[in-house]
């Protein structure tokens, strides 16, 4: 029986993971997470959003709160800045779509040698069968890769004990402000 499971769950990931990331990012309105239950009553959820990330303007949604000792060492990388992020989640990439929820915590710039990300986020969720449940992201965040796996470590609600992985593409970005769209497709077993 849990050998069954095992394998439903592998082939169910496997499935959902082998959808191209720009394919399964194509969101229908009211659309955006879908679960269904296994054989051993654990949960299989994947849901897709859009993540903005404003660091610009009179309202940003993330603020640096601890800088790099050396600018000019670490200039390129950005090694030692630490970010506050409380951003907003919707639907799809505009930011006046339906907001889901909101991805709040820190990430900081923790590698020297390329722009990488120590991020430790949590994943609220304000929108359908989902409101008022999360989950915990906590992982390197390769920023420059085009498509970026994060490890989900946890969960409150409907997602209670959620492990998973997350994948994130960047949408848009704009390079002199920082301000980026990610587009997310999370797949969480609970």
């Amino acid at each position: 029986m849990l050998k069954q499971s095992v394998l439903v769950m592998v082939l169910t990931i496997t499935i959902m993971g082998a959808m191209p990331l720009t394919q399964s990012l194509k969101l229908k309105a009211g659309n955006w997470g879908a679960s269904f239950e296994g054989e051993n009553k654990e949960t299989v959820t994947n849901l897709q959003f859009f993540f903005h990330d404003t660091l610009s303007g009179k309202n940003p949604s993330a603020v640096q709160v601890a800088q790099p000792v050396d600018k000019n060492k670490s200039f390129t990388t950005l090694f030692g800045a630490i970010m506050m992020a409380d951003d907003p989640l919707t639907e799809t990439s505009d930011l006046t779509s339906k907001l889901v929820g909101r991805a709040q915590g820190l990430y900081g710039s923790s590698c020297q040698q390329e722009i990488g990300l120590l991020m430790a986020m949590s994943f609220s969720f304000t929108d359908g069968p989902y409101n008022g449940s999360s989950f915990a992201l906590m992982g390197k965040n390769s920023a420059m890769n085009p498509v970026r796996e994060m490890p989900i470590v946890g969960g409150t609600g409907l997602f209670r004990m959620a492990r998973g992985y997350a994948l994130a593409k960047t949408h848009w970005l704009d390079p002199t402000t920082g301000d980026a769209i990610v587009g997310y497709n999370v797949t969480l077993v609970h």
